[in-house]
């Protein structure tokens, strides 16, 4: 799970600063990068919160 969160924080610094360099600067390219960003976390997040509910239904954390 700890290597499934640090994508996650990876990946979300990816999108935040292409986001907001879009946002700011109107850099295009940038906002293709970020939409390309969100597509990657989509499932990252759906397995994070399987992970997630499975680690409470056990009453454990899990480590992948």
């Amino acid at each position: 799970m700890k290597n499934l969160l640090n994508q996650i924080e990876t990946l979300t610094t990816v999108f935040l600063k292409d986001a907001s360099s879009q946002l700011d600067k109107g850099n295009k390219a940038a906002g293709l990068r970020a939409r390309r960003a969100s597509l990657e976390l989509e499932p990252l997040l759906k397995r994070f919160r399987k992970l997630s509910l499975e680690a409470a239904a056990s009453g454990k954390g899990q480590d992948n």
